[in-house]
């Protein structure tokens, strides 16, 4: 059986998400990141850059979001189109989720919410550059049903996970100036793999205050 290395934060859950559309069966195993056991010596043998998701099928292990979405669509034969040019489009659109989206948000968060002090510049840096991907993609989907064409794949996985957390960044009604991406979301919070992936925090007991002890966790390079 798979074991699913999981803390509900955006990469995770779209690791969740696409492993609830297989139906595969997993272990789920939480890591408290808030806690700091992603530094623990056990799980940085699984992954050596301490963050969740992680993924062990077997003897193989799988770190990274985007190399578990790719890993299991690829084991599958699921959600990653099989004409070369919608392939072409589903891997492009998943790495500028996973190089642009990803951490431009994640910088956004920690600069708009937990840096000790305000920096204008950085603020206004990561801020703008969310809103420049949120604006190429809702393009793209002006055009087309989903990233690749036709076809739900993982770069649709993939963008649902970091939409999740819009709101955080962008405020109240987060999307609205991306009706597209909005729509796409919507669509995809509806499907019952995402319930149900949305449902996985609930079974777990996880550390929510965000105090010293966290910071020192997740930032610890800056302490």
């Amino acid at each position: 059986m798979l074991k699913f290395y999981f803390h509900p934060s955006p990469n995770p859950m779209k690791s969740a998400l696409l492993l609830e559309e297989l139906g595969l069966p997993y272990e789920l195993i939480a890591v408290d990141t808030f806690k700091g056991e992603q530094h623990s010596e056990a799980f940085r043998a699984i992954n050596p850059n301490a963050k969740v998701p992680a993924l062990v099928d077997g003897d193989a292990t799988v770190f990274d979001s985007q190399a578990i979405l790719l890993y299991l669509a690829e084991k599958t034969g699921r959600f990653l189109p099989s004409d070369p040019a919608a392939r072409a489009q589903a891997l492009s659109w998943l790495m500028f989720v996973g190089t642009g989206l990803s951490p431009f948000s994640g910088q956004a968060v920690h600069f708009l919410h937990h840096a000790p002090e305000a920096i204008p510049y950085a603020r206004n840096r990561y801020l703008k550059e969310v809103e420049r991907h949120y604006r190429v993609l809702d393009e793209r989907l002006a055009g087309h049903r989903y990233l690749a064409g036709d076809e739900y794949s993982i770069a649709d996985i993939a963008l649902w996970g970091w939409a999740n957390i819009a709101g955080y960044i962008l405020g109240e009604d987060p999307l609205a100036a991306y009706p597209h991406v909005k729509r796409l979301h919507e669509e995809i919070s509806a499907r019952p793999a995402a319930e149900r992936a949305r449902a996985l925090k609930e079974t777990l007991t996880l550390k929510a205050d965000f105090d010293e002890e966290t910071r020192r966790a997740l930032f610890p390079q800056n302490l």
